[in-house]
């Protein structure tokens, strides 16, 4: 067993937003759940416990660009 399920193609499930890939749902070791970017583990995780699409999507996505707010108050 490879140790992670792909998420099914009918959930709408955010891409990673640091390498874009779609996330998988790992098994922990104490046979939990987590839903996990497959690229890095690095990337954000949701807590073990239940599958958490919800809490993936709220921190994969991108609300509005950050970087030009940073800009304006670098030039104030």
């Amino acid at each position: 067993m490879r140790g992670y399920l792909n998420v099914p193609a009918n959930v709408y499930c955010e891409r990673c937003k640091y390498c874009g890939s779609k996330p998988v749902i790992a098994i922990t070791i104490n046979s939990d759940y987590t839903v996990k970017c497959p690229t890095d583990d690095s990337h954000y995780h949701t807590k073990a416990g239940l599958i958490d699409i919800d809490d993936w999507n709220i921190h994969n996505t991108q609300l509005y660009d950050t970087d030009r707010d940073e800009q304006q108050l670098r030039r104030a």
